[in-house]
């Protein structure tokens, strides 16, 4: 089986806190995020055929995005480039896409469609993003695309639900501390994100029943284990 390149995304903003909110929810898409915090270190950083994707943030110290878009364009003529920016006057779009730009987006804007646009773009060129896929005993679970499937149904899965299963199964047949599951994907292991976690093992329970090989065992106060009957 030939092996699925990463996909890599050159992101561009100088506001460090929101970078790292974006390569974050990039790369818990399974995506390989190279941040650069000005223009400058961008035009270094950037090498041709080498990003699937370019976000960048128009206003930037040292190089300014528009000027980065051309450089960028001088080297590569098809990499996608979407340009982030806190402008939405009609004159700063129509000079971003003459200098090549693909997209816009005005801040503030929803993470969520920044992702499904750099998806679209991705289809676009043919390229996708590694798709993971877990065999859980009659299910497929397809970690990049949240979805739980069988021969009959397809269950979408919210993101916590898929990143929940998927602790489980990386850990299955070992006992999974309640305190690690709740710091690694509720961020904090209070009564109430406790209870919510609860709620969430019981909604795994519910799509995985039609096999009753699998188990979610819980060691009360302990944690939880994924098991899968032979």
């Amino acid at each position: 089986m030939s092996e699925v390149k990463q996909i890599r995304i050159l992101l561009v903003e100088d506001d460090e806190s929101l970078g790292f909110v974006i390569k974050d929810n990039l790369e818990q898409q399974g995506m390989h995020v190279v941040l650069a915090m000005d223009g400058e270190v961008a035009q270094r950083t950037f090498t041709p055929k080498h990003f699937d994707v370019c976000v960048l943030d128009v206003m930037l110290p040292k190089v300014d995005g528009f000027a980065l878009a051309e450089h960028i364009r001088l080297y590569d003529k098809d990499v996608p480039i979407i340009f982030l920016t806190a402008k939405s006057m009609k004159e700063d779009r129509i000079k971003g896409f003459k200098l090549g730009a693909d997209d816009y987006m005005v801040k503030p804007f929803n993470i969520e469609e920044l992702i499904l646009r750099i998806q679209v773009f991705l289809k676009r060129t043919g390229k996708q993003q590694p798709q993971e896929q877990y065999q859980i005993g009659y299910y497929t679970f397809n970690v990049h695309n949240m979805e739980l499937s069988a021969r009959d149904s397809l269950k979408q899965l919210t993101r916590k639900e898929a990143d929940l299963l998927k602790l489980l199964f990386d850990n299955k047949e070992n006992m999974v501390a309640r305190n690690v599951i709740l710091k690694q994907i509720w961020g904090t292991d209070d009564y109430f994100a406790g209870r919510s976690m609860d709620v969430f093992i019981s909604k795994l329970r519910k799509y995985m029943s039609a096999d009753q090989r699998i188990e979610i065992v819980n060691h009360h106060g302990i944690g939880f284990k994924l098991t899968i009957k032979e």
